[in-house]
């Protein structure tokens, strides 16, 4: 699989100066973290959730969970772990579909070990298991039985933990929570790809919820949360991990109360301007505005409960030319001594130590993103991304 894959080649080469690599549910975890852009959520549920997969994968879905969890009622746990087995077997009997990275979130640490078992060969399909409501002492439970469902079948299973449980938005107890989620995941390191933020639950506890004309960043409560998870979990220096971007509810906004979001001139050059109006009409602007803020804040990826959130997720994943030159300047053996440089784009200064884990977290995101060409933006990437 690989990014943009779902397009023609011919555009890519257009849209490209370097393509976004392959990779496969075997490649390294490194590789893996970073790569995996919008992860769409799905019910287990549903009764053609194998077909439901293939075709979001024809759509530019490299990964996916199958939920057991809140998306779905207390009642139906049962029918979704059978719909699970089922739609897993029917995907193994389909050699030839290209699939995603297939994840599925569980309720409690019981299932991971149970449906490992039930889900026999098939669970050569399946990446891992989403980890709901992470805390230290509840999360070794769950890395505990993930370890063991690994041992049983062979394969190698990651680990999602979602962090949105109350211990981590009141102040009092945050810091103490957040160290007991480190010390769990650093003894799994090797199996925790990434970390998920259930920001939705964070405004539970509030009785909250932001509107489309607002991101994240807009609910102090959850903003802060984010900045400390970022701070104490999301670190450069090797002991951090991935950190992903929290869901956007919206895909559909009836009123509005202030402007949008999105300035017309990039459109008026790219010749989209239905493109734009669509963005907005479908809430859109919102989402992009929030996904540049996960990045300016050090998350990467997103998760996703609409396939429409996919492409713009995907489109400002990829590094920018000038980003691309501005690494590599940095990253250069001769540079290791340090010092400040012009930028070959001539717009800024270009610190080699301050700014050498950007660069290499920028190299990373260009590796499974790729890196436009120099004349390509967001835009054109939005536009040629949406099907025909």
């Amino acid at each position: 699989m690989r990014h943009f894959g779902h397009i023609a080649p011919e555009v890519r080469q257009r849209l490209f100066h370097q393509e976004p690599c392959e990779f496969t549910a075997d490649s390294s975890a490194r590789l893996l973290s970073a790569a995996l852009g919008a992860t769409l959520y799905s019910p287990a549920t549903r009764p053609r959730l194998a077909d439901d997969i293939v075709k979001q994968a024809g759509l530019g879905v490299v990964s996916m969970v199958l939920c057991l969890e809140d998306s779905i009622d207390d009642a139906d746990v049962v029918a979704g772990e059978e719909n699970l087995v089922r739609q897993f077997a029917d995907l193994a009997s389909r050699p030839e579909a290209q699939l995603p990275l297939l994840f599925i979130r569980v309720r409690v640490p019981d299932q991971i070990p149970d449906l490992a078992r039930r889900l026999g060969a098939s669970i050569r399909l399946l990446s891992g298991f989403v980890l709901p409501k992470f805390t230290g002492e509840r999360g070794l439970l769950f890395l505990e039985a993930l370890a063991s469902a690994e041992t049983a079948s062979g394969r190698r299973l990651f680990a999602m933990p979602v962090l949105e449980s109350p211990e981590l938005l009141y102040r009092e107890s945050r810091v103490q929570a957040l160290e007991g989620i480190f010390r769990a995941i650093d003894k799994y390191r090797d199996r925790v790809l990434a970390l998920r933020l259930g920001v939705t639950d964070f405004c539970s506890s509030y009785g909250l919820r932001r509107a489309p004309d607002m991101t994240a960043y807009d609910v102090q409560i959850v903003a802060s949360v984010i900045a400390d998870v970022v701070n104490m979990l999301g670190r450069a220096d090797g002991t951090g991990f991935t950190v992903t971007g929290p869901v956007w509810e919206y895909f559909r906004v009836p009123e509005r109360m202030f402007k949008p979001m999105l300035r017309s001139s990039p459109f008026l050059e790219g010749q989209a301007v239905e493109l734009r109006e669509r963005l907005i009409e479908h809430a859109m602007d919102g989402l992009l505005r929030e996904i540049s803020l996960d990045q300016a804040n050090g998350l990467l990826g997103k998760t996703c409960i609409h396939p429409s959130h996919v492409l713009p997720v995907h489109a400002l994943s990829v590094v920018s030319h000038e980003e691309f030159s501005d690494a590599q300047d940095i990253l250069r053996p001769e540079r290791g001594g340090g010092g400040v440089l012009r930028s070959a784009y001539t717009n800024k200064m270009n610190e080699v130590k301050p700014h050498r884990a950007w660069a290499e977290r920028t190299l990373l995101r260009a590796e499974v993103f790729g890196v436009a060409n120099e004349d390509v933006g967001f835009v054109e990437l939005l536009a040629a991304g949406i099907p025909g």
